[in-house]
């Protein structure tokens, strides 16, 4: 937990800050992805709301549970980090599909898409007794 606590914190955080800022439409338009404004994209960039908070909820509840010295904390993230790698790899897809490449957006969510692959293994493992 000792390496992985940081990733679900600025993960977890960074959800909660980023969807904030996108309902107070505060992103720079420098920032923003290409046709940020477009009524589809919009729909589309929100349709990831519901998951991204539930990795947001489930990370910071692993965290709880660790400290808490709770065994379900592996579970809870397992959970996160299977949600965080799809969140990665539906947003690359969906750029890689449309041809777009813009190396911001693409950096975060390849960040989602493969970071969780390093902790996987290590919150598969049975629960120390």
């Amino acid at each position: 937990m000792k390496f992985l606590k940081p990733f679900f914190l600025v993960t977890d955080i960074g959800f909660i800050i980023y969807w904030i800022v996108t309902y107070f439409k505060i992103i720079p338009e420098s920032w923003a992805f290409k046709d940020y404004n477009n009524p589809i994209l919009v729909d589309w960039n929100w349709s990831f709301f519901p998951l991204d908070i539930l990795i947001s909820i489930t990370g910071l509840s692993s965290l709880y549970l660790y400290k808490k010295k709770r065994s379900s904390w592996q579970s809870w993230a397992l959970i996160s980090l299977v949600l965080t790698f799809c969140s990665g790899l539906q947003a690359i897809a969906f750029w890689a599909f449309a041809g777009d490449f813009d190396v911001f957006w693409w950096g975060f969510n390849l960040y989602l898409l493969i970071y969780p692959l390093f902790f996987l293994r290590l919150v598969m493992k049975p629960a120390q007794t």
